[in-house]
């Protein structure tokens, strides 16, 4: 309550605009210490966590990048380091052929007498899975497949030396009373032997109010919390009406009661025009910290304008706070979520960390021999196309293109940042029309821009390409510079620039204003972000060329993100 008072304060003192004011905001400033949400920012949605020898341990959904699942470790909740990826290797997932919206949906992780849990559905390919470690950052084992758990979104929870699976599913005779019922079903789990070892039973049918048609009851975490057994779940659907509901029973198998004055989180009922809004929130889980505090994680998104954002849904952070009669409720002193909050009691954030949160940037001369944690790929790799030497990440040049459901010679890093720009040095020589490589701004196959060097009779030229279901468009080619050349992307909003240079070049400016909503969820649908990465193709041919990329940059600079 004292941190919360002092924010409060810190506030007034702010909007008092004296000097004698100002000097004070900056000593209640000094006073408490603040967090910055999104702590992760950018396409890291569906956030679960939880809690092992003094440390927090967190992983969010990947859908069909590689690798999957990142594993992330933190003392403070705030200040985040990825150690690893849950799945790493071609062996444990194949996702060739999907869109990019399947595969990973909705993890969650635990961690009980030594051994850590990752449970995930592998939409399209596999169904429901676990996957085990000793060690957080690896490595996990394969997946173990759970056919008897038929839905999306499971969690393992733990009880004496029982182990139980709770998951979203199908209606009761998988007959929907309207458009999205579900409902929340549990099995008992033999972790042992890695077998469901009951029926099921449905513990939620519907949601909060059956009557009401409440719609995708779903992301569902069991705690045992004093004499209840709560069950916090997702409601409404993963936009704009999405929300975090609570039940609880004395039993585990329930029967569970709907808490009267749910939801505990949810953004949905708020002016849609207020300035630098957060939506969509919901997905939670919740940790409880030394010092008996609780805090939830959750997803939420940032849109520049109604529901359009290219960030993806990203990992809010917010205090838990419980009622007089044992309810509890993320984000209870405010209406909004908040873009700061004062810092978990007892802990300081890790400033030595390379950063997730708030404006940052990223450079990477590839000398490290290995990819930095933080790439992706799009669907999983059945070669390895790629190396590392001299400090250049070489690419080869391969028949798959962004286009098609398959893997491509793409290397992506997300975008983080409503604006920001991520730019590349690339030296290549296209032997014939086909061969193209640089930058690409990916949202799905038939969503992405590809800025890329290739050969246009018998011209080198610098092309911008927009993908459509056709095909490609054209938007604008130049003549290109001789020798290496680097490529810059910036973007502010729903609005993409795109300029090119020579080694020691300025920049020329080959198309700007280039429209970002087609790179929306609300355009093009699914469930991810923008990434933005190194991209190399022969377009169907076959090909021994390759290119090489000296080094990739990228900045954020949002104005809400500034401390």
């Amino acid at each position: 309550m004292r941190n919360f008072l002092l924010f409060l304060l810190t506030l007034l003192l702010v909007s008092c605009g004296t000097k004698e004011s100002v000097a004070t905001t900056a000593e209640a400033s000094n006073a408490i210490a603040t967090f910055q949400n999104p702590v992760l920012t950018g396409f890291y949605p569906d956030p679960a966590v939880c809690k092992a020898n003094g440390q927090f341990y967190l992983t969010t959904s990947t859908f069909a990048y590689f690798p999957g699942l990142p594993i992330f470790t933190s003392n403070d909740l705030v200040s985040w380091k990825q150690i690893g990826n849950a799945m790493d290797r071609p062996s444990q997932m194949k996702l060739e052929g999907l869109e990019i919206s399947r595969g990973n949906f909705a993890p969650g992780i635990s961690f009980h007498e030594g051994t850590f849990y990752v449970i995930c559905t592998l939409a399209d390919a596999g169904g429901n899975f676990i996957v085990t470690a000793t060690n957080p950052a690896g490595p996990w084992s394969d997946p173990y497949f759970l056919p008897e758990v038929d839905g999306i979104d499971p969690s393992i929870v733990f009880e004496g030396e029982k182990t139980y699976i709770v998951y979203n599913s199908i209606p009761p005779e998988n007959k929907s009373l309207y458009s999205g019922h579900r409902t929340i079903r549990m099995v008992e789990f033999d972790r042992k032997n890695m077998k469901v070892v009951s029926d099921n039973k449905i513990l939620v049918n519907g949601g909060t109010d059956l009557s009401k048609e409440p719609v995708w009851i779903e992301a569902p975490h069991i705690y045992d919390i004093n004499d209840y057994y709560y069950l916090m779940c997702a409601e409404g659907g993963t936009g704009p009406q999405h929300s975090e509901v609570i039940f609880r029973s004395k039993d585990i198998w329930g029967p569970y009661e709907a808490w009267d004055e749910n939801p505990i989180l949810t953004q949905r009922d708020l002016d849609p025009s207020r300035a630098n809004p957060v939506t969509t929130a919901g997905h939670a889980d919740m940790v409880q910290m030394d010092n008996g505090d609780w805090w939830a994680v959750f997803l939420a998104v940032r849109p520049y304008e109604g529901n359009y954002f290219n960030t993806g849904r990203e990992t809010f952070l917010a205090p838990v706070t419980w009622t007089e009669d044992g309810w509890p409720v993320i984000n209870a002193d405010f209406e909004e979520v908040q873009y700061s909050y004062p810092m978990p009691s007892g802990v300081a954030a890790d400033n030595t960390l390379a950063p997730f949160a708030g404006n940052f940037d990223f450079e990477d001369e590839f000398t490290a021999g290995e990819l930095d944690l933080r790439y992706l790929m799009l669907r999983t790799p059945s070669e390895k196309w790629y190396t590392m030497k001299d400090g250049t990440l070489d690419l080869q040049l391969r028949p798959t293109t962004v286009n098609e459901l398959s893997n491509p010679s793409y290397v992506g890093f997300r975008q983080h940042h409503l604006v920001g720009e991520a730019s590349t040095m690339l030296t290549f020589d296209p032997a014939k029309p086909g061969e193209q490589a640089g930058l690409v701004i990916f949202q799905n196959s038939r969503h992405n821009y590809t800025f890329i060097k290739t050969l246009i009779d018998g011209e080198t030229v610098v092309k911008l390409l927009k993908a459509t279901e056709d095909g490609n468009e054209e938007l604008a080619s130049a003549a290109a510079p001789d020798g290496p050349l680097r490529l810059q992307v910036s973007f502010v909003n729903d609005a993409y620039n795109f300029s090119y240079a020579g080694e020691a070049e300025t920049f020329t400016t080959l198309a700007e204003g280039v429209p970002g909503k087609y790179l929306s969820t609300q355009e093009a649908g699914g469930f991810v972000g923008v990434t933005i990465g190194m991209y190399a193709t022969s377009s169907g041919e076959t090909s021994d060329n390759t290119a090489s990329f000296e080094w990739f940059r990228y900045a954020g600079d949002d104005k809400i993100l500034r401390k």
